[in-house]
């Protein structure tokens, strides 16, 4: 069974029509060859074109066994093929009338789909051996010798049949097959293009934890130190009540701190570890609004429930609720005022809207958006919709933003409706 990488190669696929295309020439032109031969018109070289048809038979099995095997399909090999078929279809001509036979050009064929495929410089050089196999055709071939008389009026017919013929072979092959080529080009470039993209993320989201794990490993200490320095100062000035109060903010701040910074330590364990119990998307949600509004108590929303069917269940990962979070977060940094929260499925998606008030996303650094280190807020890192964006992106869900008339964003996650999500 062949590699998932190996099946999308558009290399692999073109061999494979290109072995189709040549198995159905080689049908058309055997069966050419035999209704001429039984009919006993025109005398050819028979030996040498049942030859030339075997050696295509040949290519067409040997090409068969080879795409069984799991090395890959490079261009070069690619291109070889296609010469091949001109130097076959080339040795055929010389027996059966050089270029008076209608079926030369043929040629256009695999020309069309090497430049439909291959790049620039192969379809060149293809080129080029077409137009030298054509160009000696005119000179040197091997002239049809009708048998018996009045046979004139039934070569032109003869000939007119294999340009029509001709035409209708090349004008299926292009339309179908070349156009299938080039569709498997495109896709394999697609997918190049997002895995390119996705490595891009990955180093980023590396990059971003380094920077973590070196932070809450070099903010440990000073943090300790702040925490004893407090507890002193609260011991030394004991009757001073306001600065005691002072104080003993300060001290829930960095327990705050050292709790933040423990959790970046533990996050990784605790996501590998967890037992996550399956629930229903409702029960997510809620229990996500129910500790954001813990760390938010100045927001307030609404809360609407739409839906098509049964109730979906999921398994959040850890961090999928944590992105649930952030977005929550930031709709409320730009209006924690009366913010519109839906939730909505149908048979394929989970959906859930965040509707905010603010002064919505400026078309201007729209594209930026979602990049690290890029925020539109006086404070903060850039870091939230990056990590966001990322978590969902993991699970195959998707996460936009647009602009709403009379101002204001909406947030929409979107989450495919699945029996787990890990």
């Amino acid at each position: 069974m062949l590699a998932p990488t190996q099946l999308l190669s558009a290399s692999r696929q073109n061999l494979w029509r290109l072995t189709w295309i040549r198995l159905l020439v080689l049908a058309a032109q055997a069966g050419t060859l035999g209704f001429t031969y039984l009919s006993g018109v025109v005398s050819l070289a028979w030996l040498q074109l049942v030859v030339l048809l075997a050696l295509s038979l040949s290519m067409c099995v040997l090409t068969g066994l080879r795409l069984r095997g799991s090395w890959p399909v490079t261009e070069l090999e690619f291109a070889a093929h296609l010469a091949m078929d001109l130097f076959i279809h080339s040795g055929l001509l010389y027996y059966v009338g050089g270029s008076t036979n209608p079926f030369v050009a043929y040629y256009l064929v695999p020309l069309t789909i090497a430049a439909a495929t291959l790049p620039w410089l192969y379809s060149i050089v293809l080129s080029g051996l077409a137009l030298s196999g054509y160009t000696a055709l005119l000179i040197w071939y091997r002239p049809l010798h009708l048998l018996g008389e009045q046979l004139g009026e039934l070569l032109i017919t003869l000939h007119l049949f294999g340009m029509w013929l001709n035409f209708a072979l090349s004008a299926a092959f292009i339309t179908f097959f070349v156009s299938k080529m080039s569709e498997a080009v495109r896709e394999q470039d697609l997918l190049r293009a997002a895995r390119r993209e996705d490595g891009m993320r990955d180093q980023q989201l590396l990059a971003v934890a380094t920077q973590a794990a070196g932070a809450a490993h070099e903010l440990g200490t000073p943090l300790s130190t702040m925490s004893v320095l407090l507890n002193e100062l609260r011991r030394e000035h004991r009757g001073e009540s306001e600065l005691q109060d002072d104080l003993a903010l300060l001290q829930e701040q960095v327990k705050l701190c050292k709790g933040t910074l423990q959790q970046l330590v533990r996050a990784a364990e605790a996501d590998r570890r967890q037992a996550i119990e399956q629930q229903t998307v409702i029960h997510w949600l809620e229990a996500g609004l129910s500790r954001w509004h813990l760390m938010r108590p100045e927001a307030t929303y609404r809360y609407q429930l739409e839906g098509v069917g049964d109730v979906p269940t999921l398994l959040p990962p850890v961090d999928l609720t944590q992105a649930l979070l952030n977005l929550l977060n930031n709709a409320a940094d730009a209006c924690p005022d009366n913010l519109l929260i839906r939730l909505s499925w149908d048979e394929q998606w989970i959906v859930i809207t965040i509707r905010d008030y603010g002064a919505g996303v400026p078309l201007a650094i729209a594209e930026q958006l979602g990049k690290p280190f890029f925020t539109t807020k006086g404070k903060g890192f850039g870091l939230g919709l990056f990590l966001s964006q990322i978590s969902v992106i993991r699970v195959g869900g998707t996460v936009k933003l647009y602009n709403q008339d009379g101002g204001g964003t909406l947030t929409e996650l979107r989450l495919p409706r699945m029996h787990t999500l890990l």
